[in-house]
């Protein structure tokens, strides 16, 4: 072996242990696995559940209070395009789609109804808003949700039509503000 070949071979050795030694550490691993969660959001990209394979959330009776102490009858989401997120201010993934989900909502928080909703406390969600700079309403579950919307992992986000079909379901961290769900918005807004 060359000289300039075992020392490229020592650098990566080098660099794998390094990289394995951030994963083990607690305090390194969580923004380790948000850098990468972020770089693949870029990849997943949200896309619309064909007309004839949406379900329609046939049960809107859902209880939910913010982080603002205001209380939420799902009901009254009837007729108006309805973003869904389930996420945890310790999931990696869904710290990695917050940023984009909070333009998002920057720019269609009054043309749609945007649901955070968690089952953390809100003093947690509050000092995780006010460390990320995230101006969003977080709800959490009075009641059960209905059963179209039962996660078991997440982040997963839905969005509803007017008709509350479900024309969007993704799992895993996403680009929520891309041109294609922008687009998707809109339609959803004109129909």
């Amino acid at each position: 072996m060359t000289k300039d070949k075992t020392t490229k071979n020592r650098i990566y050795n080098v660099l794998a242990i390094l990289l394995i030694i951030l994963f083990v550490i607690p305090q390194t691993r969580a923004p380790i696995q948000v850098f990468f969660h972020k770089g693949f959001s870029y990849i997943n990209t949200a896309t619309l559940i064909d007309k004839v394979e949406r379900n329609t959330v046939s049960n809107l009776n859902w209880d939910l209070v913010s982080d603002n102490g205001n209380r939420l009858d799902f009901n009254a989401t009837k007729g108006k395009v309805v973003l869904i997120n389930f996420w945890a201010t310790w999931c990696p993934p869904c710290i990695a789609e917050m940023p984009s989900l909070q333009e998002l909502y920057n720019d269609y928080g009054d043309k749609v109804i945007f649901l955070f909703v968690t089952n953390d406390d809100f003093e947690t969600v509050e000092k995780f808003k006010v460390k990320k700079s995230f101006n969003f309403e977080v709800f959490r579950p009075l009641s059960e949700s209905p059963e179209e919307l039962r996660v078991h992992s997440i982040p997963r986000t839905f969005i509803l039509n007017k008709a509350s079909e479900i024309v969007v379901d993704e799992t895993g961290a996403v680009n929520w503000n891309s041109a294609k769900v922008r687009k998707q918005l809109d339609e959803l807004l004109s129909e």
